[in-house]
């Protein structure tokens, strides 16, 4: 709510009476509040100028006198509300893992995570979570063809929905193609877009040939955008370089490679495996 003033300019007259208002004479439109502001203060810049002021009856005796009716509205007391902070309280489970039921063996090392957690964040993980097993063994669930630290960001995505920074070295753009890989792979759809978008800006003669096997095995259609975009802008650099010899026969040998192990990578990777009482 605004703070609005009604102002009268009004001279003293010898006989007790009151001169009509100053808003009376030079109304224009017809406003009986004004809003008044001027550099956060309150009020009118220029109200009257002197000379006309001087010439005014307002000025009697070198007096006039002004009357403000002045309206201050009382604000309502407020309550900061603090930001979510949901992520850090599951990050602590994980990190804690206080109630962990399930623990994945991925690259040699071993992870505990939360099978209701898992299972609410990816359809993947809940069909094979909370499919039927024997009874009387204690599971531990081994993931192939995926590192350990790829696995470990996926939990952190999914536990916090917090993702990693990549930077512009190469172990770094393998990384983020690793995880979109693996977030296609466990229907995380957010963090694949996050890393579809990311990689769109690291695209290069050495990585456009995965990038392109990507598009083809995880259906990125805006990375096949960008990948078709550099090529077409950079095509004549890389038939003048001396190592662009290389590059068409590499790419072909990647797909080929792609194609040839497709039936192997699209196993079901997950394998259930009876787990002797280790600490994770």
């Amino acid at each position: 709510m605004a703070t609005t003033t009604a102002t009268t300019l009004a001279a003293s007259a010898g006989d007790g009476s009151s001169p009509p208002s100053r808003s009376t004479v030079t109304t224009i439109a017809a406003q009986a509040y004004h809003v008044l502001k001027i550099n956060g203060a309150r009020g009118f810049e220029n109200f009257i100028r002197r000379d006309e002021l001087e010439r005014s009856e307002y000025l009697n005796d070198d007096y006039f006198a002004i009357a403000a009716h002045v309206i201050i509205p009382k604000e309502k007391p407020s309550v900061v509300v603090p930001p979510s902070n949901m992520h850090l309280h599951y990050g602590d489970l994980l990190v804690s893992k206080e109630g962990t039921d399930v623990k994945f063996l991925v690259g040699g090392e071993m992870f505990a995570a939360h099978r209701l957690v898992l299972a609410a964040r990816s359809p993947v993980f809940k069909a094979e979570l909370f499919r039927p097993t024997k009874k009387g063994t204690i599971d531990a669930i081994q993931i192939d063809n995926m590192e350990a630290r790829v696995f470990k960001a996926l939990l952190g995505f999914i536990y916090t929905d917090i993702w990693p920074e990549i930077g512009h070295g190469k172990d770094n753009v393998a990384m983020a193609q690793q995880l979109l890989a693996a977030a296609d792979r466990y229907g995380l759809q957010r963090l694949k877009f996050v890393y579809e978008d990311k990689l769109c800006n690291h695209i290069d003669t050495c990585s456009v040939s995965t990038m392109l096997v990507l598009v083809e095995k995880h259906h990125c259609c805006k990375l096949k955008e960008a990948c078709s975009t550099f090529l077409s802008s950079m095509s004549p650099p890389i038939v003048e370089d001396p190592n662009s010899s290389i590059f068409g026969s590499e790419l072909e040998k990647t797909v080929s490679s792609s194609e040839n192990h497709r039936s192997q990578i699209n196993r079901t990777d997950i394998r259930i495996q009876p787990w002797q009482n280790a600490d994770v």
